[in-house]
Order: C-alpha cells, then sequence, then structure tokens
C-alpha cells in the first residue's frame, strides 16, 4: 500500500484560524489522499461533500446497527444541514473514504481541546480525535481479503497523514461492544470510562489511546511509503 499525500497546506489570512497541523484540508468532495494496496485496488479519502455524498450518508445512518451513531431519523436536509455545519468548523473534519471507488467508511477526524470530550480527560498536545462508520465492504469479495483488512490499515494511515498528529483518541459508546472491539483491533488501548455531554446528550464512553508509533507498526507491513 502507497500512500500520497498533499505537500502544501494554504496559508491563513490573518483574519482566519491557523491552518490545522492534524486535518487535511480540502474542497468538499476533494480527494485529499490515496492508498494503493498491492493486490487490493485503491483506497482514496475525500472531504465529505454534505450534499453530493448526502444519499449515501442517509442510507448509512438509518441501517439497524448505526443507532449510536446518533443520527437515524433526520431528513435528507437536516442531514446535509448537520454535516454543512460540521464543513464549517476548523477543528472537525468529515471525509468519505472509498475503495476502489466504492464508498466505505465515514470518517471524522476533530481536535479534542475543541470537542466536549475534552472535559473527560487531559488532551495532549498532537492528539487528534476519531470517529469511524463503515458503510460497505467496497471490493473486498473481488479480490478476497476481509474488508477490515485493507479498511482498518488504511483509516489508521489516513488519520495519521499530517505531521502534527501523535496519537489518535477514540470515545465510543460504552455499550456499543463492536466498536470498542474493532477499535482494540485498530490498536488502540483503553483507558478507562468516562462520562461527559456530548451535542446528543449525557455519554458515557470507553476513552482510548492508539500512538503514532503503534500505528505505524500496524499498517507499516501494509505500506511502502513514498521514496521507499
Amino acid at each position: 500500500m502507497t500512500t500520497d499525500q498533499p505537500t502544501e497546506q494554504p496559508t491563513a489570512r490573518p483574519d482566519e484560524p491557523a491552518p490545522s497541523d492534524r486535518l487535511l484540508p480540502g474542497a468538499r468532495g476533494a480527494e485529499v489522499w490515496r492508498a494503493d494496496v498491492p493486490g487490493a485496488g485503491t483506497v482514496t479519502a475525500h472531504v465529505l461533500d454534505p450534499v453530493g455524498d448526502v444519499d449515501v450518508l442517509h442510507e448509512w445512518v438509518n441501517r439497524p446497527h448505526a443507532g449510536f451513531w446518533g443520527l437515524a431519523g433526520l431528513s435528507r436536509d437536516d442531514l446535509s444541514a448537520t454535516y454543512t455545519f460540521v464543513d464549517s468548523l476548523p477543528t472537525h473534519h468529515a471525509y468519505l473514504v472509498r475503495w476502489d471507488g466504492e464508498p466505505v467508511v465515514l470518517v471524522q477526524l476533530y481536535h479534542p481541546e475543541d470537542d466536549p470530550v475534552s472535559t473527560a480527560y487531559d488532551v495532549q498536545p498532537g492528539d487528534l480525535g476519531l470517529h469511524f462508520f463503515k458503510g460497505g465492504d467496497g471490493p473486498a469479495a473481488r479480490y478476497g481479503v476481509p474488508p477490515w483488512a485493507v479498511i482498518g490499515p488504511a483509516v489508521l494511515a489516513f488519520a495519521f497523514a499530517r505531521p502534527g498528529t501523535g496519537r489518535l483518541v477514540g470515545e465510543p459508546d460504552a455499550r456499543n461492544r463492536s466498536a470498542v472491539t474493532r477499535m482494540a483491533a485498530f490498536g488502540f488501548e483503553a483507558a478507562g470510562t468516562v462520562r461527559f455531554e456530548s451535542p446528543q446528550g449525557p455519554k458515557e464512553a470507553v476513552l482510548a489511546f492508539c500512538p503514532r508509533e503503534r500505528a505505524e507498526a500496524i499498517f507499516a507491513g501494509l505500506i511502502r511509503a513514498p521514496g521507499s
């Protein structure tokens, strides 16, 4: 798996917030990251388009297992408005990950210090929050590989694409055992249960961390960095 990423970051005007050194910027729908997987196609990450991607999102968040995402029941217009608001935030970004062009994962990355989770733990420099929702298996069957064998390492590599990210922070709902188990498989180490006020109300979450070194050990065997 070889990865590519933008080499430059836009310079902020004096009246704008400084660009994040942890989040990949881009226009709505723009491809901001790419990984070629030997024998298993190509994974790309795109800035979520709240309008163009709303049909995909609406179908995903209304599935029976998507209850913990907290968006079930929203109309397409309301869902689009929700992610239009996310798109306006310099500290929170949403991305649609595609595998050979097929949407497979919604990824949300954010600055924990600018999020309610900051009330639940001592945020460290370089921390980056991660939420993810797998909506499809992509071409896994065609390549004869388990979906997460490609999607998991790709999400990790993408989340650490920016140099300022030193550690990923996960905080899945404590009742969502599948998400807690998946984060452990991603290399996250649980640090206990925390409680804080989320936009959907009080939340009890499993706080978990994955430092860069551990993540790189997981995806290093699958990724050949450019020039290596």
